[in-house]
């Protein structure tokens, strides 16, 4: 599913339309377990009138197998199409989350842009879910069209009145079940809206726990969560009593659709118009039309529900990129070249900087978002407003950004652990019940766990590096999950490494060990260090000093400390 002006309507014509042969194999079964449960009291009213009146013990047999044959097969038919149609409800699904999670991990970005993780993951779940459900609805809605046609068919050939009953007054209840469910479709979308809302909110609070206690601020967040919260708790309501409404509505519409035709019924029969079996088939085929019809409303609310659901992944599907998709592929070998040209973007006021190959270069900021400016820029999560910025002399707007994002790594000191093994979370290609004691197997891995202290993590942990770290490394210590971060980043082995603020959880001695085993590692390839902590800087080449988004000075580590206050401020104090 591509982006672009994508629709609600289109993402569920997509979603059925790749489940069309499911949908049409079920509803063709479904179509014959509601002519068997419609002739079922066609036939009873049969036996009546001519095995059960006429007191003939053959014809009764016969009667009584022919309705055995029939109850088989309407079962199965049943059973199978109902298999179809859940096959074809959850492989929709499955294959919209798998749309959903292709675009938020897309390399030009955007999805995630103005949406908490949170929300994304309600999208790709409870909203994939609805929009895969109207496939099974769609079904249902087949059988019942079935199911009523073939009633009033029979109900015609039994009285023409009660016939045109059923064929004239069911499309005014579809037709009244369909207003009254647009009020639920809109009350549906704000609750999916407010739930998503309050899950992204539990999110950030759960990732930022241990913050928010040394801050003290565990109240100001439970108050936050409890208001988000309240507000979706009455979306859902208002959600609720929507749906309640709707169906309550439908079920009394119904109930006295189903009351006319038996008052209809037995009026004729007191007429002498139908014959006692006559009758009980007309009252049987009254009762069973209360399953379509009831069918029909649990339809209505499906195809809101999934219709507001379609519009919010539709959103999520459609959102533009961050960057423009460049075509170029990067050249090999990467020498790690890189340079800025009047880059604007954020905290940065036209920056030109001068990034050699194969150098440990240490860039301080006076001002934190002139850091995650350049890291944006960097990493192509953005592109300057204006300037450029270039690898290998070739400007990152016309590389294609899977290649770049291969060939320039950004290690941003919030990203996240995933849950699993230390070892599995440093190197994808670890065993964590073969050898990952010994550092999952792989003399890089080892490497670059011990240059990021890792291998003294693993030390303290009850199973080593198979001991699992829990969701988002939440087991860890903040500075334990630093070194297992930065360790992953190292075992990437990029020719260009950014990292940003490695070190800030972790103690004085450790720091100046892991300084010492970054630049060894990366000895010869192209490594920047944003930080202001000074054991890192020291180990650096060159030093630059961004100071209110310009290039405020440029030296060594030392030199700079020596001649420079804004410098000494910024790295000292």
């Amino acid at each position: 599913m591509g982006a672009g002006e994508l629709s609600g309507r289109d993402v569920l014509a997509r979603s059925v339309k790749g489940q069309i042969r499911r949908v049409a194999l079920g509803s063709a079964l479904g179509c014959v377990h509601q002519l068997g449960e419609a002739l079922v009291p066609v036939l009873i009213g049969v036996v009546i009138d001519q095995a059960v009146a006429g007191q003939n013990a053959g014809r009764l047999a016969l009667w009584l197998g022919v309705l055995a044959v029939m109850y088989v097969t309407l079962s199965w038919s049943f059973r199978l199409g109902a298999k179809a149609g859940e096959r074809g409800a959850e492989e929709a699904a499955h294959t919209l989350r798998l749309a959903i999670v292709g675009r938020v991990l897309d390399a030009r970005g955007g999805a995630e842009e103005g949406r908490l993780p949170g929300e994304l993951a309600n999208v790709a779940t409870e909203d994939a879910k609805r929009v895969g459900a109207v496939n099974m609805a769609l079904m249902s809605g087949i059988w019942a069209i079935a199911g009523v046609t073939v009633s009033a068919v029979a109900l015609l050939l039994t009285s023409v009145t009660l016939g045109l009953i059923v064929l004239l007054g069911t499309p005014v209840l579809l037709w009244l079940g369909h207003l009254l469910s647009k009020p639920l479709e809109r009350r549906s979308e704000a609750e999916q809206d407010r739930a998503a809302h309050a899950s992204g909110v539990a999110a950030d609070l759960v990732a930022g726990l241990r913050v928010l206690k040394g801050l003290g601020a565990q109240q100001a967040a439970v108050e936050r969560y409890r208001r988000t919260s309240r507000i979706s708790l009455a979306a859902t309501l208002r959600s609720a009593r929507a749906q309640s409404w709707q169906t309550g509505l439908v079920l009394a519409l119904t109930g006295g659709f189903i009351a006319l035709i038996a008052l209809v019924g037995g009026r004729l029969a007191l007429d002498g118009a139908l014959t006692l079996g006559q009758l009980v088939s007309a009252v049987g085929l009254a009762l069973f039309l209360l399953g379509p019809l009831e069918t029909f409303a649990w339809v209505n609310a499906e195809l809101a529900q999934g219709r507001a659901s379609a519009a919010r992944v539709a959103e999520v599907l459609a959102t533009g990129p961050a960057v423009v998709d460049g075509d170029e592929a990067v050249a090999e070998p990467v020498r790690g070249e890189l340079r800025l040209r009047g880059v604007r973007l954020g905290g940065l006021d036209g920056v030109d900087l001068d990034l050699p190959a194969g150098r440990l270069t240490g860039i301080a900021v006076t001002d934190p978002a002139g850091a995650e400016a350049l890291l944006r820029c960097l990493g192509r999560e953005t592109d300057p407003e204006s300037g450029s910025v270039e690898l290998d002399g070739v400007a990152l707007t016309r590389l294609d950004p899977a290649g770049l994002r291969a060939a320039v790594l950004v290690a941003a000191h919030d990203a996240a652990l995933f849950e699993g093994s230390l070892a599995e979370n440093v190197s994808p290609e670890s065993d964590s019940e073969g050898d990952s004691q010994s550092g999952a197997g792989d003399l890089l891995t080892e490497r670059a766990m011990v240059a990021a202290r890792a291998d003294e993590v693993a030390d303290s942990l009850p199973h080593g590096t198979a001991t699992d770290v829990g969701e988002g490394g939440r087991s860890l210590s903040g500075g334990q999950r630093q070194r297992v971060l930065l360790a992953r980043a190292l075992r990437a082995d990029p020719p260009v490494l950014v990292v940003h603020d490695p070190t800030t959880a972790v103690d004085t001695v450790t720091e100046a060990r892991i300084a010492s085993g970054l630049r060894e590692f990366r000895q010869g390839r192209t490594t920047i260090v944003v930080t202001n902590s000074p054991a890192l800087l020291a180990v650096t080449d060159h030093v630059i000093l961004l100071d209110a988004g310009r290039v405020g000075a440029e030296g060594t580590h030392a030199d700079l400390v020596r001649t420079d206050a804004t410098y000494r401020t910024a790295v000292l104090a």
